[in-house]
This record gives C-alpha cells, sequence and structure tokens, in this order.
C-alpha cells in the first residue's frame, strides 16, 4: 500500500537521525503530507505524540550507549540535551534510574521499540460512511490561530471550545447559518505550511460576518463523511478508527484541505455529529 509505504519512508527517516536533526518538515514531505497532518495522523494512529515518539527512541538508544561504556555528556550531546542536567531529568522520567546508574549492571532500563506502520486486522465494529463531493462553502465564525505544534494545538482546541461557549456567541452564530452543512462547525484550515493556519467555531452561510467575527470559504472537495454520537472523546475515538481503520484501506489518501466537523445538536453527552475528511484517490 502506497499510504503504508510513505508513513514507513518518514519513520525510517526520523530513525535514522535520531542522533542528530530531525526536520518534521521532511517527514511530512516524505508521507507526501503536510507538517501539521502528518503530526496529526501520527498522533491519532500510534497513540503518542510526535514529539514524545522520538523522546522516547532516543532514549532507548541513550540507554544503549551508556550500557556499553559511553560517557554521559557524550551521549547527552549526542540526542540533542546541552546539559547533562537536562539530560538527567528526561532519562529518570522515561527509564525510572539516572544515566550513571544506567551503566552499572543488572540496572533495570525500558526499552520503546521503533514502530512500524502494517495493514492489520482490527475489531469488527462496523464503520458507517458515504463519500460525496460537496461545492465550495462560505463560514463565518471566530477562530483561532493554529500553531506548528500539532500538539499544542491538541489541547487548545478543547480549550478554544469552552471560551466560545462561555461568551455567549454561538446563539448569534446560529442565527446566521442558513446554507449547507447545516449545524455547528469545526473547520481546521491546515492546507499547507504557512501561518495563515486557523481553527474556526462557525456555521455555512452566505450573510455578511458581524464585527468581531471572520469568514472562510472551505474549498470544494471529494469527502469521505462518518456519522457518530456520543460526547466529544467519542469523536477523538471516531477520528481515530478513520485513520487507522478506513483510511489505510480505502483506497484514498488524505488530501490537502480542510477537515470539518459537524454538530448537528447541542447535547453534550449525547449529540449527533458528523467528521468529513477530505479525500483524493490514490
Amino acid at each position: 500500500m502506497d499510504w503504508i509505504k510513505r508513513m514507513n519512508e518518514a519513520l525510517a527517516y526520523m530513525e535514522d537521525n535520531l542522533d542528530g536533526q530531525i526536520s518534521v518538515e521532511k517527514a511530512a514531505q516524505l508521507a507526501c503530507s503536510s507538517q501539521y497532518h502528518f503530526q496529526r495522523m501520527f498522533s491519532y494512529i500510534i497513540g503518542v505524540p510526535l514529539s514524545e515518539y522520538l523522546r522516547r527512541r532516543r532514549l532507548t538508544k541513550a540507554a544503549f550507549d551508556l550500557h556499553n561504556g559511553e560517557k554521559v555528556i557524550d551521549v547527552a550531546l549526542r540526542y540533542g540535551y546541552e546539559s547533562p542536567t537536562a539530560f538527567n531529568r528526561a532519562f529518570q522520567a522515561v527509564h525510572g534510574v539516572s544515566p550513571s546508574a544506567a551503566q552499572k549492571p543488572d540496572t533495570a532500563l525500558k526499552a520503546y521499540p521503533r514502530v512500524n506502520f502494517q495493514i492489520t486486522i482490527q475489531g469488527v465494529t462496523e464503520m458507517e460512511y458515504r463519500i460525496a463531493k460537496k461545492e465550495a462553502f462560505r463560514i463565518v465564525g471566530v477562530r483561532d490561530p493554529l500553531i506548528a505544534d500539532v500538539e499544542e494545538s491538541f489541547k487548545r482546541v478543547p480549550v478554544f471550545w469552552q471560551e466560545v461557549m462561555g461568551r455567549g456567541t454561538i446563539p448569534q452564530m446560529i442565527e446566521l447559518a442558513n446554507a449547507e452543512p447545516a449545524g455547528l462547525l469545526g473547520v481546521c484550515t491546515c492546507e499547507g505550511e504557512n501561518e495563515d493556519n486557523y481553527y474556526f467555531i462557525a456555521v455555512s452561510t452566505d450573510k455578511a460576518a458581524p464585527e468581531g467575527m471572520f469568514e472562510y470559504t472551505v474549498p470544494e472537495n471529494t469527502w469521505a463523511i462518518f456519522p457518530g454520537t456520543g460526547d466529544s472523546a467519542s469523536v477523538q475515538e471516531l477520528q481515530m478508527r478513520i485513520f487507522s481503520e478506513w483510511l489505510p484501506t480505502s483506497g484514498y489518501e488524505w488530501a490537502n484541505a480542510p477537515d470539518v466537523e459537524v454538530y448537528l445538536d447541542n447535547d453534550p453527552k449525547n449529540m449527533k455529529y458528523e467528521v468529513w475528511l477530505p479525500i483524493a484517490k490514490k
């Protein structure tokens, strides 16, 4: 599978450079993806953020080097730590012992193996979806910048939702809604590597943007649309299944376009929603 091959090429590049500089941009290029999409997809499929995976792999290799008699300062510098103190703190967080203790025989250490992408048989739970081509649609709402660090963006989005709900802005947006897709939208405009990427909480409308709100046009695209019900955690669970189970064997790849969450009601514990994944034929 091309998708699996590309992801493994990105992993091989990072593995070969654990003792040097790793460019997330280059890894994403090898995976034929934007930085944002690559880091997001990695986190969903592997279950840990990319930065945490790389930290664990580096400190796994560091433990082997120390056990083989290398000096602490040399190992610390090799894996990107500017001081023995920072290295000692990170090493203990992973292994539970100091770097100097790792040099001694019979010291228990932890190893985090290299991951490998492959097709596996998952559970038997079905996934409902439909594929639809949609014309461009205009949205109006509030927005928050998406920073290059995807993991920080993940943390920021739920906080942003709480802030917006606390402002009383959502009823005002709902009054503007008069076009498809209906409902309250969460739109990630992460199309490239520029500074103009935002997360929007918005509605689809042809009305003018009120003061303090912004507009954006979601381009025409083909979407894989997955319905779901549940709380906010269930949205993330569905997204993880889409990337780990549906996408690798679908014959499609993640297109360089915004992805959309459509919230069809306001029940926080059992809401109805749809996840729109932008796709393109391989």
